[in-house]
């Protein structure tokens, strides 16, 4: 479910949360500028994929949610967005970008997430990583949570 509540104002990068329209880019995960605001609709256009530059009308769609903890069926209309200035190497999956920044707190913790990460970019001079260690100092180094014996000692 996206937020109750978007606080949007013209120029915030979005992004979509339901497919919309397969043929025009419109899927899960395609990241959007808004263009304009109105009271049930909202204008952006599309700056991910192969449609850069589309315009669209975004309206309100009707969600309900599919937890089963529930005692009643909640249905409610709302935009199928979410403001996005980040986002997680999933969405990033499938995506070409010409600027990645990487924030490791942590090491990468499954199979194939750093070369997802890194592989997203175009160029080298593309990417941007900040690793801290414990004591949330900068190092240049992580580790390889794939095949640790082989590449433990790998410096990115």
């Amino acid at each position: 479910m996206p937020n109750h509540r978007l606080v949007l104002k013209v120029g915030v990068p979005i992004m979509l949360l339901r497919n919309i329209n397969h043929k025009k880019g419109l899927c899960n995960g395609t990241r959007l500028q808004v263009v304009s605001l109105g009271r049930r609709v909202i204008e952006a256009k599309v700056v991910s994929g192969t449609n850069i530059g589309y315009r669209t009308l975004i309206s309100r769609v009707s969600i309900t949610p599919t937890d089963k903890k529930l005692p009643f069926r909640l249905k409610r209309r709302q935009f199928p967005i979410s403001v996005c200035f980040a986002m997680t190497i999933n969405k990033s999956q499938g995506q070409s970008l010409s600027r990645v920044g990487l924030y490791l707190k942590d090491p990468v913790f499954s199979h194939g997430q750093l070369y997802v990460a890194l592989s997203r970019v175009k160029t080298r001079d593309g990417i941007k990583l900040v690793i801290l260690d414990k004591k949330s100092k900068l190092i240049n180094k992580t580790t390889n949570v794939v095949y640790k014996e082989i590449f433990g000692n790998i410096e990115f």
